[in-house]
């Protein structure tokens, strides 16, 4: 559990707000100035560690006090332009010529970055079924099951360097155990960073279970209403925080003031919008099992997902993510997008709103994702609307 004393639901109201003085605001304001009131002599009056704001400003703190809060992180969460802007920071921990151990299946924008490092820096992509735990550890390790390299030919028995994990993965939903894994790696000094953003750490708090590092697509469900585009790095180690910041100061993906105000108030529903779509997921889960025009459905919550059992216990729910194959091949999950009225074909997720698409519409998806296979984002509109469109959307499907 967190380390806060007060619950998830709570921290999301609560963190970040500004000092409880008479007649201060409720909410944090937006300072919007590039640069600030240089102060020579140490001790002077004013914040000395603002200086440009690519730098720091203090519209950023509140977001990031609260996401680390979340994450149960004793250091300030550091707020970039964009999830990808956060993974490459991070992903830029491996050290030039090292060994970085990745699932076959994740945002496919990592993945890419992943292999643009190998080929730069001369690093050895061992990509992983994560599901698998025993080939996890022996990828680490260096010895046999990591099914594929790229980049520098070197030495097959060198340990990991760095270990990326994505748990539930993008779009497959296969669980890690995040314990096992990271013990594995810190065993012979690896870092292990956890991208969250399909969990949030209202689910699932990764840092708790070992983890270095926890990587968020603010993007998606911590914003939650699909009109800002940020990402966040959270981590408890001082070494790795300073290295990252570091990363941000000079690459400049830094975040606009605006989209962090407005990222901090979407995070206060956080917890009543994760609620309804798990809700919501599970109910359609179900559904879509027993409709005839469904091949295959996964979702972390049904039983007879492969890893039903460790998200069970190393998650406080299942999410509102979930996967569904058509019967009728990838012509029939295309016709599905386009038959569908209220839900949105689009390539987001974690907003307020409910969203699919076809995964493998996209050059760069890994070639493992069926054809067929539609992502599903649930968001929190009356399920009984989501599924008579779904229901009617799946008919016509088949009608090709």
């Amino acid at each position: 559990m967190s380390n806060s004393p007060l619950s998830p639901a709570t921290t999301v109201v609560a963190a970040g707000r500004p000092a409880r003085t008479p007649g201060a605001p409720v909410n944090p304001p937006v300072v919007l100035s590039s640069t600030y009131v240089g102060a020579e002599r140490p001790g002077a009056a004013g914040p000395e560690h603002l200086v440009y704001a690519r730098i720091d400003t203090e519209t950023w703190h509140p977001l990031e006090e609260a996401i680390a809060e979340l994450e149960g992180a004793d250091r300030p969460g550091l707020l970039f332009g964009s999830g990808q802007a956060a993974i490459s920071a991070v992903l830029d921990l491996t050290p030039p010529g090292g060994v970085l151990v990745v699932p076959r299946h994740a945002y496919h924008e990592a993945l890419v970055a992943a292999r643009q490092l190998a080929e730069r820096c001369g690093v050895e992509i061992r990509r992983v079924d994560i599901a698998d735990t025993a080939a996890v550890v022996a990828a680490i390790r260096g010895s046999d099951g990591a099914d594929g390299t790229d980049g520098a030919d070197g030495d097959a028995g060198r340990p990991a360097d760095l270990v990326w994990l994505e748990t539930p993965t993008n779009p497959m939903l296969e669980v890690a155990d995040v314990a096992a894994v990271s013990s594995a790696a810190h065993a012979v000094g690896a870092v292990v960073v956890v991208d969250n953003t399909f969990a949030t750490p209202l689910l699932q708090r990764p840092l708790e279970l070992g983890a270095d590092v926890v990587v968020h697509s603010v993007t998606k469900y911590l914003a939650g209403h699909s009109d800002v585009v940020l990402g966040a790095v959270v981590t408890g180690d001082a070494d790795l925080w300073a290295r990252v910041r570091q990363r941000r100061v000079t690459g400049g993906g830094i975040a606009g003031p605006f989209e962090a105000w407005l990222a901090l108030r979407g995070l206060r529903t956080l917890a009543l919008r994760m609620e309804r779509a798990q809700q919501n997921a599970a109910e359609l889960a179900g559904r879509l099992r027993e409709h005839p025009a469904v091949l295959a459905v996964s979702y972390p919550g049904l039983p007879d997902h492969p890893q039903h059992d460790l998200a069970a216990r190393q998650m406080d729910g299942f999410g509102a993510i979930l996967t569904l194959r058509v019967r009728g091949g990838a012509e029939a999950a295309r016709r599905l997008t386009e038959e569908v009225r209220l839900w949105l074909p689009a390539t987001s997720l974690g907003g307020v709103e409910s969203m699919l698409e076809r995964r493998r519409r996209w050059p760069n998806e890994a070639p493992s994702v069926p054809e067929d296979l539609l992502r599903v984002s649930v968001g929190i509109e009356d399920v009984r609307d989501l599924w008579a469109d779904l229901d009617q959307a799946l008919v016509a499907s088949q009608a090709g």
